[in-house]
């Protein structure tokens, strides 16, 4: 495909073409002009609206950091300037300005004044790299003051000091930046190159001390890990040479200069390798912030590690140019300079810079007034940034709370030693206190925190406002927002008992025993003034405050007494209603309660239940049944013993319903069900843990059954076996006691119990003879259940001997004669 190019015309040409067009048709000149006109009409207007809808913004909301900027951008594009002045004043009140808007201003301010306002412009500048640190701000700025002031330009005496005293400044915060350095360093010797040009080639002392002092920048230079650092020896090692110094070396070499020198720039070549990839991951483009940021932190370690705080101070400041509203990183750069310098005008300018980027965080806002402490600063400073901080959001109550706090520990401090200046007297920490009473009580009532607050407060009235009165009233006060807070009265009690107002102390005890607090309160300030009476009080007084004391505490142990019965009555209420429902279940016709039993591993058999278990295991025989008369209690025997001989298999086949069980062996006896559960946390779905202990000793038995809500959860269980856990190789499986039984009855002799059989995993299969046995104790049915063979080891071990054994003389083979329906209850009732 080809290319066409478009005809080049000349500037000329084309303005010639442009007026003949618009001679030879003036009409569609006209109307070009007008659609233009029309055009930059509507521009302006939109532009206009959109100023007004800016400016109701700001006056309604003016923390709208996006609305500020964008407001100052119409500006700029409108050009009002007594506008965007105050536009950008008003937003650097609230918010620092970035690097490149502190230059925008400086250049829009440069460009409109002359020479006579040129200090306005540079104030500009100081309060830009105040903010942030920025190397191009630096070198505009530098830069600024070569070109338009009049002393540094002429270079007169005066304004070689103020210049170079300009870059010493400029190195000192910005010439360890590894990467951007250089620059600062560059424009450093050419200045002082420049300076030595307009020396006279007559003084040869002046200009041999001017070449003296760029020698002494090169090597100053060279001695620092900058990524410039092979360019800046080759730089100068040809301005050696044009000193007419002669160097016998290669051009990289460090050959053929000095010792010290030479071992400098080895150093800092070793130092920038060793950061160099550092360096390379925090400039890469292709990441994200949350990546850059953590690349930051580990170059903060590495530098850490050092141990030099030049280096990681201007590491810090990068990092805060980045990302200048990370509060975790201002409160990381801000320990770290109370922990290396703990004082200076330093840590008081980051700590300035953090609370104006992080104004929400309350620590740095209490970390910042104990700077202002330790840096003895006067007590108008530290007023201010209080004030100022009461008007920021804190997340939290308690920051609040901790700021309060700082301000009275400081106002404390001073006043109590003789540093304090003159202003200081008790009556600021009163104010204080009461500020953060009006602000906090209604927020934090019945809190430890403003209980502290008010403790403190009356303590210090005592001691340094040496006012009782005023004591009492902080107590009052708070009694008046948290009278239902057992502590706060205990607090007042213990000031009067301390102070040795015994009567007073007596006073508050009579207005409070008859409250009501939360927990046992009410019953231990009762006995707190007991104690009181018998440690201070005369006989009479502890008299009286047993009379006093004796029916609160009965009334209140009523209280406790039908609080516990209606739980009791309603715990019993809710049992009785579901044993009846479970009765009016067995009543139907051709419902198979009756030969259900819960499965062994749900039993629980401890000496607190055992009476429990009595009572449920006689639901087999239909309690309301057996209770009619002794014709019905032989009916039901009957039945349950038919029951039992002819459905045992489907009895055996229904204990077990949950079908998402795994079984566990060779358990660590030493396992509790926690560590069960830790070793199938990253499987999930755990319902239940159940460990199999020995009936006599109480050991476990290295089995376990773990409950899961769901197949696939179970599933992944399974595939657990075989793991190590508290040195044993678990073996973990599927429960599946149907097999197993269907295995043990299939080897059960024609007519032969399978009760006697085992289920799967080795659990206990068959219960029902066993628990019926236990739940018809003393009744004829038991002669009923024959056991043959010898082989009773999977016998279930909560089926007791009874009706097992052939001794003599026991009660179950004595006792012929049916009993009548009231021995039944009594005997009954005795279990």
């Amino acid at each position: 495909m080809e290319e066409f190019e478009k005809p080049q015309v000349s500037m000329e040409e084309d303005t010639e073409m442009e007026e003949s067009d618009a001679v030879e048709n003036p009409k569609a000149s006209q109307k070009s002009s007008s659609d233009s006109e029309s055009s930059d009409s509507e521009e302006e207007a939109d532009q206009n609206e959109q100023l007004l809808a800016l400016e109701y913004e700001l006056s309604t909301n003016p923390s709208n950091y996006d609305a500020h900027v964008q407001y100052i951008k119409l500006l700029r594009r409108s050009a009002e300037i007594e506008k965007l002045r105050e536009a950008r004043e008003n937003m650097n009140t609230l918010f620092p300005l970035s690097p490149e808007m502190w230059m925008e201003w400086a250049k829009d301010e440069a460009s409109l004044s002359n020479e006579s306002n040129f200090e306005s412009v540079e104030k500009l500048y100081e309060r830009g790299i105040s903010e942030y640190l920025s190397i191009p701000l630096w070198c505009e700025y530098l830069n600024y003051v070569q070109e338009h002031d009049p002393k540094v330009r002429d270079c007169l005496a005066d304004g070689i000091s103020k210049a170079r005293n300009l870059f010493e400044r400029a190195v000192t915060a910005a010439a360890l930046h590894v990467s951007q350095g250089s620059q600062i360093w560059d424009a450093y010797i050419q200045y002082e190159q420049a300076i030595l040009l307009t020396i006279d080639q007559s003084d040869i002392q002046a200009k041999e001390k001017q070449v003296q002092r760029i020698r002494s920048i090169f090597h100053r230079y060279l001695s620092i890990p900058l990524a410039s650092l092979k360019s800046t020896l080759l730089a100068y090692k040809a301005w050696e040479v044009e000193q007419g110094n002669s160097l016998d070396a290669e051009p990289g070499d460090v050959l053929g200069i000095s010792s010290h020198v030479a071992s400098g720039y080895q150093k800092a070549e070793e130092m920038y390798n060793a950061r160099a990839h550092h360096e390379e991951q925090i400039t890469r483009q292709d990441i994200s912030e949350s990546e850059r940021f953590q690349h930051y932190m580990s170059y903060l370690d590495f530098e850490k590690s050092f141990g030099d705080p030049a280096r990681v101070q201007i590491l810090y400041e990068r990092a805060i140019t980045d990302f200048p509203v990370s509060n975790d990183l201002w409160l990381h750069y801000t320990h770290y300079l109370d922990k290396t310098l703990k004082v200076g005008n330093v840590v008081k300018d980051v700590y300035s810079r953090a609370t104006r980027n992080c104004p929400w965080v309350g620590e740095l806002w209490v970390r910042y007034l104990l700077c202002l402490e330790r840096g003895l600063a006067f007590e108008k400073e530290i007023s201010a940034a209080f004030e100022k901080s009461l008007k920021c959001t804190f997340s939290t109550l308690e920051e609040y709370l901790d700021l309060f706090l700082t301000r009275v520990d400081g106002l404390r401090r001073r006043i109590s030693s003789a540093s304090g200046d003159g202003v200081l007297n008790y009556s600021m920490i009163r104010e204080s206190f009461q500020q953060a009473a009006d602000y906090l009580s209604p927020h934090m009532k019945n809190t430890d925190g403003l209980l502290h607050l008010h403790a403190y407060w009356a303590r210090l009235e005592l001691k340094l406002g040496n006012d009782l009165i005023a004591a009492r009233g902080v107590w009052e006060s708070l009694l008046k927002t948290c009278g239902s807070m057992l502590e706060a009265w205990k607090s007042y009690i213990a000031m009067e008992i301390e102070l040795d107002h015994i009567n007073e102390a007596r006073a508050i005890y009579k207005r409070c025993y008859s409250k009501r607090f939360s927990g046992t309160g009410s019953e231990d300030i009762c006995h707190s003034w007991l104690r009181f009476e018998r440690e201070f009080g005369t006989l009479e007084d502890l008299n009286h405050a047993v009379q006093k004391v004796t029916p609160r505490l009965e009334e209140l142990q009523l209280f406790r007494l039908q609080q516990e019965s209606k739980s009791f009555t309603g715990a019993i209420d809710q049992r009785e209603q579901t044993l009846k429902n479970t009765s009016r279940e067995r009543r139907k016709p051709g419902s198979s309660a009756i030969d259900e039993q819960p499965p062994a591993k749900w039993q629980k058999y401890t000496s607190q239940n055992k009476k429990l278990h009595k009572r449920e295991n006689t639901q087999g025989l239909n309690l309301a049944e057996a209770n009619d008369g002794e014709e019905k209690e032989g009916k039901v025997e009957k039945k349950v013993n038919e029951k039992q001989m002819k459905d045992t298999k489907n009895t055996t086949s229904r204990l077990y319903k949950d079908q998402c069980t795994a079984f566990v062996s060779n358990l660590n006896i030493t396992a509790k069900d926690e560590d069960l559960h830790q070793f199938f946390s990253d499987v999930g779905g755990v319902t239940a843990i159940r460990i199999l202990h020995d009936k006599f000793t109480g050991k476990s038995r290295g089995l376990a059954y773990v409950d899961f809500k769901d197949d696939e959860h179970l599933a992944a269980a399974v595939a657990k076996n075989k793991q190590m856990f508290l040195g044993k190789k678990l073996s973990v499986a599927r429960s599946n006691p149907k097999q197993g039984k269907r295995e043990s009855l299939a080897h059960t002799a024609p007519g032969e119990e399978a009760s006697n059989q085992s289920g799967g995993h080795g659990r206990s299969v068959s219960k029902e003879s066993g628990e019926d046995s236990k739940g018809s104790r003393g009744r004829k049915r038991i002669e009923n259940i024959q056991l043959k063979g010898k082989n009773t080891f999977a016998v279930p071990r909560n089926v007791k001997p009874l009706g097992w054994t052939n001794k003599p003389g026991t009660r179950e083979e004595e006792d012929e004669k049916p009993k009548s329906n009231d021995e039944f209850r009594k005997m009954f009732m005795k279990t």
